[in-house]
């Protein structure tokens, strides 16, 4: 435990440090699962979501009937009477005026879900630790550029502020009522219906104060804009990563931030307050890949490297090849021998008849000459005239 970093405790009357100073907790040094937080939050916010839905009879309270066919018009149900505007309009659709909506919706949809507990305390802790990192509570939003150091803490004089002046002169003192501010100038009109259901304005969120005893906290920052509370035993992550998004400003009580070890415990011990939960360790105790790597103790045992060149056989045509196509059909070699002494057979059959042909016409050939030579003798001796 001596190893592990201390955080600066303050004195809420004064911007100076107190003497003493508290260990970091190790949930603060938990690894940051972006993905679970998200996950979860949303999960949680769909159990915070109240059961609604329309009236069960709404776009039915009419006795629409069809007109059928032949009137040039839809077969839509259309509303009866006369005399009014509503007489003849289509009824029922979702696509009707006053119809009803396609699909409407009931109460008994399944509008919770369920998570487990784990996954929600292991939510918990990597929201925690986001809180810890300047980098990730600058990129959500707050503006902590005066604030001295990341976690807050301030000693147990917090707690007794009862007083919005005395409240904010001490996020004054610290440089944390700039963020006040900002949420204070964010407030807006909702777009859309729900500015009239109770829900008329928006306002992004500020500082969360951290406590474990409260002797009249609620009173000096409730009325804050952007300002929450939150007691250390009962940490939810809708608060400490609103909208799902990582790193929440928070704001440290001493006894709230000493209370984090025994609630979510160390590395060495399990929690003390949660059954059966330990803190979950990161994939890698040195996230530095490269530094590993390049290190003298891996490049040590490594296997030279390869440099002789690698020879990638030429590929060769099966269908013209006979060697590749033998070895990928080895009964291919019986289909040549068998179509090699057919050729053969077929080659002799051929030179038979190849000769004969050629004794023939050598015959021909031998015939025609005596046929000339006897024709010029007889027109010599004058047995043939013109």
């Amino acid at each position: 435990m001596s190893s592990r970093p201390t955080v600066s405790v303050f004195n809420t009357n004064s911007a100076e440090l107190k003497p003493l100073t508290t260990t970091l907790p190790a949930v603060m040094t938990a690894p940051i699962r972006g993905d679970v937080v998200q996950f979860t939050h949303s999960l949680m916010a769909k159990n915070k979501r109240q059961p609604y839905a329309v009236a069960r009879r709404a776009g039915h309270e009419t006795p629409a009937e069809s007109w059928g066919t032949g009137r040039a018009v839809s077969r839509i149900p259309r509303v009866p009477g006369g005399g009014t505007q509503r007489s003849g309009q289509g009824a029922f659709g979702n696509m009707c005026r006053s119809g009803r909506m396609f699909c409407p919706t009931k109460i008994w949809r399944r509008w919770h879900r369920k998570i487990s507990v784990n996954q929600r305390r292991h939510a918990v802790a990597s929201a925690l630790a986001a809180t810890a990192l300047p980098s990730l509570v600058m990129a959500r939003g707050h503006r902590i550029d005066d604030v001295p150091e990341l976690p807050l803490v301030l000693d147990e004089g917090l707690s007794s502020i009862t007083k919005t002046k005395d409240a904010v002169a001490c996020l004054t003192r610290f440089g944390a009522f700039a963020d006040v501010e900002k949420c204070r100038d964010s407030k807006k009109l909702r777009r859309g219906v729900g500015k009239s259901r109770n829900r008329r304005y928006t306002q992004r969120r500020g500082p969360l104060i951290i406590y474990d005893v409260a002797n009249g906290l609620e009173k000096g920052f409730r009325n804050l804009p952007g300002v929450e509370i939150a007691s250390v035993d009962n940490l939810s992550l809708l608060d400490l990563a609103p909208g799902g998004h990582l790193g929440r400003f928070c704001i440290w009580t001493k006894g709230a931030f000493e209370k984090l070890d025994s609630l979510f415990g160390t590395y060495e011990e399990a929690s003390k307050l949660k059954k059966g939960f330990n803190l979950p360790y990161p994939m890698m105790a040195n996230a530095d890949l490269a530094r590993i790597i390049n290190s003298d103790e891996i490049q040590s045992v490594l296997r030279p490297a390869i440099t002789t060149p690698v020879v990638l056989p030429l590929k060769k045509n099966p269908l013209k090849n006979n060697a590749v196509r033998i070895a990928l059909n080895p009964y291919y070699a019986v289909v040549k021998e068998r179509e090699q002494k057919k050729l053969n057979t077929d080659k002799k059959t051929k030179d038979a008849i190849v000769k004969a042909k050629r004794d023939q016409l050598v015959a021909r050939k031998a015939f025609k000459g005596r046929r000339k030579a006897f024709y010029r003798a007889a027109v010599k001796e004058g047995e043939v005239t013109f």
